[in-house]
């Protein structure tokens, strides 16, 4: 693989990373990019991009106030977004961007915390923070807002996840 770089997103990003996705066929609209780096700019998340010899190869964010109640509730901060355009996938870059989410966070956490979709889609992720330690957090699987009960019907969709943690030190 040639020259990766990790650094984080600026104000030339958003367009860029928009146009990469929507190449591929997937709608990320410019205006998700724009808010991340809105929040960056504010301390709420770091959002971490992945080039490859200066191409946009795929992102991450790290949010330092999870919106997911176990999270809060103990001062995990939470991975976030994790995405790798598919032309540069199975070439270390999502490691990568974990290696360097998992730095930054243990400088001021000793725990990582990620949720993961629950289907097919999700399955190179799942497998990825397995392998990297991360282990579920015994709540359940979670949506909109809340655990899901013994016999509850759901839709399986994006928003259907459950998540993990990591002792990072």
């Amino acid at each position: 693989m040639n020259k990766t770089t990790i650094r984080m997103m600026n104000d030339n990003d958003p367009e860029r990373i928009s146009e990469a996705f929507r190449i591929q066929g997937w709608d990320k609209p410019t205006d998700q990019y724009v808010k991340y780096e809105e929040e960056q700019k504010n301390g709420k998340i770091v959002s971490l991009i992945a080039e490859v010899e200066g191409d946009f190869a795929g992102y991450v964010n790290i949010a330092w106030e999870s919106n997911y109640p176990y999270f809060k509730e103990n001062n995990i901060p939470e991975i976030q977004d994790f995405n790798v355009l598919i032309k540069y996938r199975r070439h270390g870059i999502g490691t990568m961007l974990m290696d360097k989410c998992e730095e930054i966070i243990g400088e001021r956490f000793e725990i990582s915390g990620l949720g993961v979709g629950l289907f097919g889609d999700y399955g190179a992720a799942q497998s990825l923070y397995v392998h990297r330690g991360y282990v579920p957090d015994s709540k359940g699987i979670y949506k909109h807002g809340g655990y899901i009960q013994y016999g509850q019907e759901v839709v399986v969709d994006d928003d259907l996840n459950m998540y993990f943690v990591k002792k990072l030190r």
